[in-house]
């Protein structure tokens, strides 16, 4: 899930992936690269209100601290230079005759796009979709996706062809913006949503669409996509296809349930600083690439940031902080049998919300969400795999 970004706080760097040159595979594989480009800051709270925002469709209910750090960030009233801060992931995908840097997301089923029916108020430093010149309606079709803090987006939905890396989709369903609430307007850098989780989740009525890797599956040598995200810079997905040399050591699987849609498995157990060595479980959780944090039971960060000098869970700011000169432990956690690390580098997101000398954890509660979260904080340390070759769907991770 992405990240909403306050005007205010235009200052750590978004990736944009790069179509060109694009490598392409034959005619069933393809890659996508990503280059840095311009800076944006991103708020901890604003990444968590986003997170709830974006599940609350699910139940999730955001705590009433992370509520009002939240709406303290996006009055921007707070601003800071983050010395560790998280990438947005952006892609080239050409949706008609128009070009646009769209968010690859895991966590959603839904390709959505500002329009040129999005009022310009609302679509300001945004490209533009335009149905009216290249696509044509589906008839009847809507789709209005909202959020329990009064956040969204609502359009009409038209067919129209999408391109991804030299792969075509044609009659692919488009989601076109006439509204887009403020916390989306004010991330100029990202033009919508690519939405890869399953397509049961879409949310265009009467009938949900198919998401785009659902509409080209099955002409791609291999039914799956991989994501190889960086910390701090850029990184990749590439579809039909993994590239042997962006991993080492073997690929683990675990099976995925999709009664809810997402890519959802099962995390085992975990441990904090020197020793990989894990216990405990920490259960069902998500692979979300468009999810900034890693959100885990509270016993589990509690547990984390008892190993972290100073840190305090900070009502003002909506979760842990700490003094931004600490020195984090790693974090460790078992799954399939194998054991995955996110370095105590990754964890510490951004500077907090009042500025200063504190910064914001990379790894919070899941209090409200009703899922624990595996979002960049966690998949920027591992090359993932998502695989529908099989007759389930299934996660493979390795180590980068």
């Amino acid at each position: 899930m992405h990240s909403f970004i306050t005007a205010a706080a235009l200052v750590a760097s978004a990736s944009v992936c790069l179509a060109a040159p694009t490598r392409l595979l034959g005619r069933s594989t393809f890659k996508i690269e990503q280059v840095a480009v311009g800076k944006v800051f991103k708020s901890g709270p604003v990444a968590m209100m986003k997170t709830y925002n974006k599940y609350a469709k699910v139940g999730a209910v955001a705590p009433s601290a992370v509520v009002a750090a939240a709406a303290a960030a996006q009055s921007g009233e707070v601003t800071a230079t983050p010395e560790q801060y998280d990438e947005s992931y952006l892609c080239p995908v050409t949706v008609g005759s128009q070009t646009l840097n769209l968010d690859f997301d895991t966590g959603s089923a839904d390709l959505w796009v500002f329009s040129t029916l999005t009022p310009s108020s609302e679509s300001s430093g945004h490209t533009l979709y335009n149905p009216q010149t290249s696509g044509q309606i589906e008839s009847g079709s809507t789709w209005n996706i909202s959020y329990g803090d009064g956040s969204g987006a609502a359009g009409d939905v038209y067919a129209d062809t999408v391109v991804v890396g030299g792969v075509t989709a044609t009659s692919q369903a488009v989601e076109a913006a006439t509204s887009v609430s403020a916390q989306f307007q004010q991330d100029t850098n990202n033009d919508g949503l690519l939405g890869l989780a399953f397509s049961s989740i879409n949310t265009v009525s009467p009938s949900p669409q198919n998401t785009f890797f659902d509409t080209v599956k099955s002409s791609l040598a291999k039914a799956l996509f991989t994501a190889d995200l960086k910390a701090g810079a850029a990184g990749s997905y590439d579809f039909g296809y993994i590239d042997n040399s962006k991993y080492t050591g073997a690929i683990t699987y675990v099976p995925v349930s999709t009664t809810n849609g997402f890519w959802e498995f099962t995390a085992g157990g975990y441990s904090v600083g020197t020793s990989n060595g894990t216990s405990g479980s920490i259960g069902d959780a998500i692979a979300d690439t468009g999810t900034s944090l890693l959100y885990l039971p509270t016993s589990v960060v509690a547990a984390y940031y008892k190993q972290v000098q100073g840190a305090t869970n900070d009502q003002t700011q909506g979760g842990y902080v700490f003094d931004c000169s600490t020195t984090l432990p790693d974090f460790h956690v078992a799954i399939g049998g194998k054991v995955f690390t996110v370095p105590g580098s990754y964890i510490n997101f951004s500077p907090g919300t009042n500025g200063g000398s504190q910064c914001f954890g990379g790894i919070q509660a899941n209090t409200g969400l009703g899922f624990t979260i595996f979002g960049d904080v966690f998949l920027k340390s591992v090359f993932a795999v998502f695989d529908q070759t099989q007759s389930s769907p299934r996660l493979g991770f390795a180590e980068q």
